[in-house]
Parts: structure tokens; C-alpha cells; sequence
């Protein structure tokens, strides 16, 4: 390729912020979320770049000619590929398609097509514009896509308060995990954090049923606390981690949580999975290998389920946490039991075909 922007290049980055910024200059946009994508097309030649630089194109044939049919001939664009199913963003689906299997992808590809949002421009292909203004890349990024169709999107932006507040309280039902805002005079900053992400937080109560060890500690520190909740039926369903400790407080919670793990595999409701690292295993059970866990220990020390930590978490998919919770405090005043799903805030979701045409 010979682009004023070549490949690779790691996209701009985004920091949290709890409330929308306030003054003027900012424009708002949906947070979607999917899989991160710089898209580079010179001529014949065209590359779909994942967040971390690598190549996506094998995982995702469909978009390869979509893409060559409706971008011009040379650009650089930044954007998200999600998948749109039954009115809200699956994640989940998304992910199945990061298979080593060539049949199943295409496979997947036809029965799940993907589509790419995007939301911002790098280069028109005469010249970079990463030194440009964002409303200025905003309004090159309309004209470079202002009669695409067919899974290729613009994202809607706002300079409105208002509508960026709608947004956030709206959009979680379909599967968007907030807004992003971006200063109207910012240049692309490759791998900095130059613009920012108001996200959902929420607290959540939940049973500590095991821990993973830190890395490189020697079996001397907390990684992660494994947590559940009960579901209907009484049974502790696994539903993500929190981390993010001080190695001290790591240290600290190995302490804790010794007493915990004496005998704590013989009546632990997870005690079939304690070993598990079988690739069948489904994902969402504690220990389980796969092929998203190459290269990672999935082996977890169980607990007798009898703690409760409050976490703050952003929102549930497909029974989960999202994204790693964030441990806040513990909760010796509630029983284990009254962990449950029904504390959990309910969204309901928007129809994506009303609110994005997809």
C-alpha cells in the first residue's frame, strides 16, 4: 500500500469519564461495541486492521467486498464492526467468528453477516488528515460515505446535550455501552487517550465463589475474584471477575480468603468445573479452556461460597458482566443467597432497525 497513512496504526484511544463533559466544542456519538477496525483501501488493495494492529480480513470475508464496492478507491477509516441480531448487538457472535477453521467461517459470515460502523477519517487518500480538526474529518468522513448501503454505516453524531443524554439512557437496550465524546478541534492521536467514553456504571452484589492467581506471583497473590449470582431455580451461576487491585491489596485478599478454601471443593456448587480444561467446556464456566484463552492459565482456586463483595460493574450480556467489575467494598451484612439476578437493572432494548436502520 502507499497511503498518506499506512499501515499499521494503532487507533486513538478513549478515557472514562462519569458524566458528559460540559461546555461547548464537543460532539457526541453512540459507544458501540464490537470489534475496534482501521480499514486501509488502495485500489485492489484493501486491509481491515484490528485495535492491536493485526489483520482481520480472514475472519471477516464478508465485509472484504462490501468494502471494496462501496469505499473509493483510497482511504483510511476508523470504525467498529459489530453484529446487529434480533434488535440489539451480539458480542457473543462476534466473537465465534476469531475461529482458526476456514469452512466455519464462512459459514458464519453467511449466516451472521457482519456490518462495519464508522466514525472517523484518517485519510481521504489524497493526504492525511490526523492533523486536522475532527469536525473537519467529521464532515470529510460525510462526503466519503454519503450514498454507502448494505452494512456500511456512518455513526450518528450530535453536537446536542440533550440528545447525547437520550442516547445514553436509550441506546444500552441495544447493546451500545454508552457515548463517546470527542473536542470539535482534536487531531487523530494514534494510541492516546485523546478522546472520552461516559459509560453505564452500576453496583452489584455478589458471591465470591473462587480466584485465579496473579501472573508472575508464585502463588503468592490474588489475580481475580471469580463471582456469582444465584439464578430461579437456586443455582450459583457464573457471571465474570472483578480485578484491578494493588499487589498489596492482592496479597492482602490471599489472607482473606484462606480460611475460605479449606474443604471448599467437596460441597462447592462448581465442584465438576474445579478441574475443567476441556476445549467443550463452555466459556462461560470458571476454568474452562478455549481458543480465547490461548496463551492464558484458566485454573482457579475455589472458596466456600459464604462472601459477598459489592462490584461496580457496566452492563450484562448473555448472563455475564460485559467487562472485568470493579471491586468496591464487602458485604459481611447480606447473605450469600440474596445474590440474585433479580437485582440486576433491566434494559429494555431499542429496535436497532428504528434507531440506526440496521
Amino acid at each position: 500500500m502507499d497511503l498518506p497513512v499506512n499501515p499499521p496504526v494503532l487507533p486513538m484511544l478513549a478515557s472514562r469519564a462519569s458524566d458528559l463533559p460540559p461546555g461547548d466544542g464537543w460532539i457526541f456519538e453512540p459507544k458501540w461495541d464490537g470489534f475496534r477496525t482501521l480499514i486501509f483501501r488502495d485500489g485492489d488493495e484493501l486491509l481491515i486492521q484490528s485495535r492491536d494492529g493485526k489483520p482481520l480480513d480472514r475472519y471477516f470475508p464478508e465485509l472484504v467486498e462490501m468494502l471494496k464496492a462501496q469505499l473509493p478507491a483510497r482511504c483510511v477509516l476508523d470504525g467498529e464492526i459489530v453484529i446487529a441480531r434480533n434488535g440489539t448487538l451480539d458480542f457473543d457472535a462476534l466473537q465465534l467468528r476469531l475461529h482458526p477453521a476456514a469452512s466455519r467461517v464462512t459459514l458464519l459470515s453467511n449466516e451472521m453477516p457482519a456490518s462495519v460502523v464508522v466514525f472517523d477519517c484518517l485519510s481521504d487518500g489524497t493526504q492525511s488528515l490526523c492533523d486536522t480538526p475532527f469536525k473537519a474529518r467529521r464532515a470529510a468522513l460525510e462526503n466519503i460515505l454519503a450514498n454507502v448501503d448494505g452494512r456500511l454505516y456512518l455513526t450518528p453524531a450530535t453536537r446536542d446535550r440533550d440528545v447525547a443524554a437520550d442516547w445514553f439512557s436509550r441506546f444500552e437496550g441495544a447493546g451500545l455501552d454508552g457515548v463517546i465524546a470527542k473536542a470539535e478541534d482534536a487531531l487523530y492521536l494514534p494510541n492516546k487517550r485523546a478522546m472520552l467514553k461516559v459509560k453505564h456504571e452500576r453496583d452489584c452484589d455478589c458471591v465470591v465463589a473462587g480466584f485465579r492467581w496473579h501472573k508472575n506471583s508464585d502463588d503468592t497473590a490474588v489475580g481475580s475474584l471469580l463471582l456469582g449470582l444465584y439464578n430461579d431455580a437456586g443455582s450459583l451461576e457464573h457471571v465474570g471477575v472483578c480485578a484491578s487491585f494493588t499487589m498489596a491489596k492482592r496479597r492482602e485478599l490471599l489472607e482473606l480468603l484462606a480460611p475460605y478454601r479449606d474443604n471448599a471443593v467437596e460441597t462447592h456448587p462448581w465442584k465438576s468445573w474445579a478441574n475443567a480444561q476441556s476445549a467443550e467446556t463452555p466459556q462461560r464456566k470458571p476454568g474452562a479452556q478455549s481458543r480465547w484463552s490461548a496463551g492464558k492459565d484458566p485454573s482457579w482456586e475455589p472458596v466456600r461460597p459464604e462472601l459477598v463483595a459489592q462490584v461496580a460493574y457496566d452492563h450484562m450480556q448473555g448472563g455475564r458482566f460485559r467487562h472485568t467489575a470493579q471491586f468496591r467494598r464487602w458485604r459481611a451484612d447480606k447473605p450469600p443467597r440474596e445474590c440474585t439476578f433479580a437485582q440486576l437493572e433491566v434494559v429494555a432494548p431499542q429496535e436497532l432497525q428504528e434507531i440506526f436502520g440496521v
